[in-house]
């Protein structure tokens, strides 16, 4: 443990990258505006072309290239790529429309509430059983999403939407079992020809934003590539150096970082029920982080008991539940 952790100064090192990761993720609302007047869409499809390459650059750089071969022998795999591409294209376009149509909030509610969505779907799809806590985290984010629903005078769709497929992402990368960089190399890979595709229609009707809105715009669409690389990078460097129960915190900070954006910068209206209704959130995520952690602690406890067995290790649910929701943003 202490060579995959590097010890006290490896674990600062994975510290820094978990943070540089989730704050990456977490500015993203200042960089799509940037990208305008190209149209989300638009934003979309370079954010897919330009994504592939910079993660082909970063693979062929540590040459990991080797899972290439095996993946293109299992069409069962390439099929769950192929979804979780699709589902993570929704994802994407979606959130960078929400955030340049002024919804940065509402957005940040869905990465809020995307882990308790994770268990819900765990339960219903999978059968997984719930602690009694965990029941209640539920129950309380059930409350919220009611209390948000009457504050915005409709359903928080776009949270909603943005929590139900990142989630649903998860379950297939989950299934598919690939690191995160090569799970993203072979998703952009499967969007790379519609997503050029619909560029080069774009440019022949003349409606294309690239190469007509100036060279820094240029450069500001094809380092959406970058962007979308580089924090995933900074987090996997994380997950070899720190505990799990510390990447499980981390996540957090991006949509933290985006709802104070969202309140501070973008000044976003926030009445009373809208803040009634994000207490409630933050209350449902808070029982359900001290529920993961004690279970990670009663774990680590029996394992440090003199046994004549094996030591025993964290149960597979309480090591996964402080990480429900990581993944490519």
């Amino acid at each position: 443990m202490a060579a995959r952790n590097g010890g006290g100064g490896g674990r600062r090192t994975g510290l820094l990258y978990g943070v540089g990761a989730y704050g990456i993720w977490g500015l993203f609302p200042l960089y799509w505006p940037l990208l305008e007047p190209a149209g989300a869409v638009e934003i979309l499809a370079h954010r897919m072309a330009w994504s592939l390459v910079a993660v082909a650059l970063a693979l062929l750089v540590m040459r990991r290239w080797a899972w290439i071969p095996a993946l293109l022998r299992q069409p069962g795999k390439l099929a769950l790529i192929t979804g979780a591409a699709v589902v993570i294209a929704l994802n994407w376009g979606l959130y960078i429309w929400a955030v340049n149509a002024g919804h940065v909030v509402e957005s940040s509610l869905g990465y809020f509430i995307n882990p308790l969505v994770t268990i819900a779907m765990g339960v219903v799809l999978l059968k997984e059983r719930l602690r009694p806590t965990q029941w209640v985290a539920v129950g309380v984010a059930f409350a919220a999403v009611v209390v948000l629903a009457v504050g915005y005078g409709r359903p928080p769709w776009i949270s909603l939407a943005l929590a139900f497929s990142f989630a649903t992402y998860g379950l297939v990368k989950k299934k598919v079992n690939l690191g995160g960089l090569e799970s993203l190399g072979a998703e952009t890979a499967v969007l790379f020809l519609p997503a050029v595709g619909y560029l080069v229609w774009l440019g022949a009707r003349g409606s294309a934003t690239f190469g007509t809105a100036g060279a820094g715009h240029m450069a500001l669409l094809a380092s959406s590539g970058l962007v979308t690389a580089v924090p995933l990078v900074c987090f996997g460097a994380a997950a070899i150096r720190v505990p799990l129960s510390t990447l499980g915190l981390l996540q957090y900070l991006a949509p933290v970082f985006q709802f104070l954006m969202g309140v501070l910068y973008f000044r976003e209206a926030m009445p009373p029920e809208r803040w009634a209704g994000f207490a409630l959130v933050w209350l449902a995520l808070a029982l359900l982080t001290w529920d993961a952690l004690r279970g990670v602690r009663r774990a680590r406890v029996r394992a440090a008991r003199p046994a004549a067995g094996p030591a025993v290790q964290a149960p597979a649910e309480d090591r996964e539940d402080l990480v429900k929701g990581l993944g490519a943003r």
